[in-house]
């Protein structure tokens, strides 16, 4: 179960409120957002943000609770969350958007999403892209997969764009009894 804040609060924005905002926005996630569609102030939504520390395994259970871990279909994908105009903050740098077709300045999320056989999906693990640990989205991607495992996720299918189609990937995908589906390169070699 995902932390629950140990002493009452005051604070306007709650994790109930939170979650429901990311089960329901599919667009525009951001503090902004969030305080606009619940018309609470948005220092609340960083109160309540930085005054806990979620983890990917505290996503893990309290998702793993909503759809049926079995024969499970998982999907690797990353995001980048524009900050045009942020200096010096943390995690922010220049990765490439497929939105925008070019390099933009923001934070790179990588997420796990499950779908089991009723078609609920939701996110399982996540990663904020942090260039100072010298990881490559690939590294981060075995390492979610590698997590998930461990922690009971029974995954009969992985689908994810050509990003994360290098053949490391693929062969360890396999080694775990995985089935796969990926895009590739138009310039990959394909043996059938």
């Amino acid at each position: 179960m995902i932390r629950r804040i140990k002493h009452a609060s005051t604070a306007t924005c709650t994790l109930p409120i939170y979650m429901g905002f990311l089960m329901t926005e599919p667009n525009s996630i951001s503090c902004t957002q969030l305080a606009e569609t619940y018309n609470i102030s948005h220092d609340s939504v960083n109160r309540f943000l930085e005054r806990e520390d979620y983890t990917p395994h505290d996503l893990y259970q309290e998702a793993i609770q909503h759809i049926d871990n079995n024969k499970l279909i998982v999907s690797i994908d990353d995001t980048v969350l524009d900050k045009p105009y942020s200096q010096h903050m943390d995690l922010v740098s220049y990765f490439w958007s497929g939105k925008h077709h070019r390099s933009v300045k923001g934070i790179n999320l990588i997420t796990l999403y499950a779908t089991d056989q009723n078609g609920q999906n939701i996110p399982i693990n996540f990663r904020i892209y942090d260039k100072s640990e010298s990881k490559t989205k690939n590294d981060y991607f075995m390492d979610m997969l590698s997590e998930v495992l461990s922690w009971g996720a029974k995954i009969q299918f992985i689908t994810g764009d050509s990003w994360y189609s290098s053949t490391g990937n693929l062969k360890t995908i396999r080694k775990y009894g995985i089935r796969f589906m990926f895009g590739i390169d138009c310039n990959r070699k394909v043996s059938p």
